[in-house]
């Protein structure tokens, strides 16, 4: 069973405790920000703002009012970032929601560039006291909302659900999200007859949903997010201390618990009458767990394989991948 989170918009009041609950967690840093003529503060998401509420003001009855929206990672099943990702610094959890390994991220930004919801941010490597990043530092990587996974094995609510007073946002099996964010919808439905419920089916299922009271367009959200096929990775990019880490073993091929499918690369298929390490690379692909450790032999070869064949493979990789990881 995996989690989520179910945000009710007609309940929110935008008192923002969900935000400062999120910073104290995390013990992100306050952003420097200015009057920009509304009560929305700050302007964006950051590398230090990983949850804000938008303002969007509009028109009812003849009357002014606020509708107030999540911004944060939607944790989507089928995860733009995650396919996206040239060094495998993303995955999904068991429970639904996406991780970020900080030590394998090398702050490409493509995860930045092609969020449909526009969520992860770029900022240093030092921005919480509480994010250990040590590979290659000082430098860039992504952040975004984690999901409190260390509270959640706790057995409690992500710091944002455990201080809202409204209860404008609920936590639990996602299963139970969507049911009570139908039955919810059903209610508003006699004042607002474009509520509706966001998320259900989204990229595969969203496990951050929303309770609308209007079109998701009008909130600022994607009407249909899409996967679609995104640019080659260059091998050049990839630094050296990066290639030096998967080269001395310090960073395995593959994560454990993740499959090579869910990435944008091209298949690890190895050449024919290459020994013993042959039979791992096929083995690992079908994996649930991949292989961790296959030696530094193995992995100075896949390595020097993979920047070898990189430019002229990943074209065709990303197609064949978008075809086969997503059904629509």
């Amino acid at each position: 069973m995996t989690k989520a989170i179910l945000f009710d918009s007609s309940k929110c009041m935008a008192c923002r405790g969900c935000q400062v609950a999120c910073k104290s967690w995390w013990d992100l840093s306050a952003v420097v920000t200015e009057n920009r003529g509304t009560y929305e503060n700050p302007p964006n998401l950051s590398a230090e703002t990983w949850n804000k509420i938008r303002f969007t003001e509009m028109g009812h009855n003849g009357n002014a009012r606020w509708l107030f929206t999540r911004q944060s990672c939607m944790h989507c099943t089928e995860a733009v970032c995650v396919w996206v990702c040239p060094t495998y610094a993303r995955k999904y959890n068991e429970l639904g929601y996406v991780t970020i390994d900080w030590e394998r991220c090398i702050g490409c930004g493509r995860c930045v560039t092609y969020c449909p919801f526009q969520v992860p941010m770029l900022g240093g490597y030092d921005v919480s006291r509480r994010i250990t990043v040590e590979l290659g530092i000082p430098r860039n990587v992504t952040y975004n909302c984690i999901f409190c996974p260390d509270r959640i094995e706790d057995g409690l609510t992500p710091a944002c659900v455990k201080t809202c007073p409204p209860k404008a946002l609920n936590f639990g099996e996602r299963e139970d999200m969507v049911r009570q964010g139908r039955a919810r919808v059903d209610v508003l439905k006699a004042t607002y007859p474009q509520a509706n419920l966001y998320g259900e089916s989204e990229l595969g299922g969203l496990h951050l949903m929303f309770v609308l009271t209007e079109e998701p367009g009008i909130l600022g959200l994607p009407e249909i997010p899409t996967l679609g096929t995104y640019p080659e990775f260059d091998a050049s990019d990839f630094p050296d201390w990066y290639v030096q880490a998967i080269a001395d073993g310090r960073l395995p091929v593959f994560p454990p618990e993740t499959r090579p499918e869910w990435y944008l690369q091209p298949e690890l298929v190895p050449e024919e009458r290459l020994g013993p390490f042959e039979q791992r690379v096929p083995l690992a692909t079908q994996s649930l767990l991949g292989y961790l450790g296959v030696g530094i032999l193995g992995a100075v070869w896949w390595f020097i394989r993979r920047r070898a064949k990189l430019q002229g493979e990943i074209g065709k990789g990303v197609g064949k991948g978008v075809r086969k990881g997503i059904k629509s």
